[in-house]
């Protein structure tokens, strides 16, 4: 945590505010399109028409001198992100907003679990029984045997599980590679991973769909920007707690624009989830090491 991080709290807070509405505007978005067009071919829309904000970073990435080994990594890392981002989509067609964004805040909890896997990062009885803790939010959530799991929460699950993957090699890579490549090469390798799963259930846009599509792409982009502007601003033990405010949002929109019921333990589980992940981020930051846990919107779409 540096000075000038910790001197500017409410410019993190106003940041981190932004973007939970941007990526609520995502959601909103594609929920808006209630699976008109189909996932896969969604989400490469997304991603190619997404391109265009990536032309600054190709010098960059043919400047980077990449080893076959970040090659491999890069590889990985969009294979991971492309299934990730496909289940992200259908999700969004199979279940209410609010649910996704809850389970999504899954996601850095992982990150912590895998980080002791296989970064060597210590694992302390306080750290699990956080992880414990988030794991009764996602219980709470789904409430197996009181009602029926559908696909879009187990897609949900396994996207949380992919993203935290996603970011752990690029954690990794952070200290190898410029962000800018990094944030490049993921577009461009999850844009062709896209393709043959779009080809395969392709259905003719709309010139309006193809518009919404490029509006989610907009929202996305603005939204890492944002998030980095928060990231800079102040500490993650700042800015984590604002992303509640995201699930909050979601249930309204949810609510006002898709007749979606307001489910209480749907927020309640997402609230004690999100809670092990501003504790957790606590600790890290108490403990004045290098962060691991990302910030909730860090895996996004």
């Amino acid at each position: 945590m540096n000075n000038s991080a910790a001197s500017r709290p409410l410019a993190g807070i106003f940041w981190m505010l932004v973007t939970g509405i941007l990526f609520v505007a995502v959601t909103a978005v594609v929920k808006h399109l209630d699976g008109a067009v189909p996932a896969a071919q969604a989400a490469f829309l997304r991603y190619l028409l997404g391109l265009v904000f990536i032309l600054p970073m190709i010098r960059p990435i043919l400047r980077a001198r990449l080893t076959k080994r970040q090659f491999k990594l890069f590889g990985i890392r969009g294979i991971v992100h492309t299934l990730a981002v496909m289940l992200w989509f259908y999700a969004m067609s199979q279940i209410p907003i609010a649910e996704v964004t809850a389970m999504n805040y899954l996601s850095p909890v992982y990150v912590t679990i895998g980080a002791a896997l296989f970064l060597g990062e210590k694992l302390a009885l306080r750290r699990i029984i956080a992880v414990c803790v988030a794991l009764l939010g996602v219980l709470i959530i789904l409430r197996p045997g009181f009602r029926e799991i559908e696909t879009g929460h187990l897609a949900m699950l396994g996207t949380a599980v992919l993203f935290a993957g996603g970011y752990l090699i690029a954690k990794q890579m952070s200290s190898e590679v410029n962000p800018v490549v990094i944030v490049g090469m993921l577009s461009l390798i999850v844009t062709v991973g896209l393709l043959p799963f779009a080809a395969a259930v392709w259905v003719t846009p709309t010139m309006t769909q193809l518009a919404w599509l490029f509006l989610v792409a907009c929202f996305a982009t603005a939204g890492h920007y944002t998030m980095t502007l928060a990231f800079a601003a102040a500490p993650l033990t700042v800015t984590q707690p604002v992303t509640f405010l995201q699930l909050v949002w979601a249930t309204l929109l949810g609510f006002f624009l898709f007749s979606e019921e307001i489910d209480i333990l749907t927020v309640l589980g997402g609230t004690i989830i999100l809670a092990s992940v501003v504790f957790i981020s606590w600790r890290e930051a108490k403990l004045k090491r290098k962060a691991v846990t990302p910030m909730v919107n860090a895996t996004k779409v």
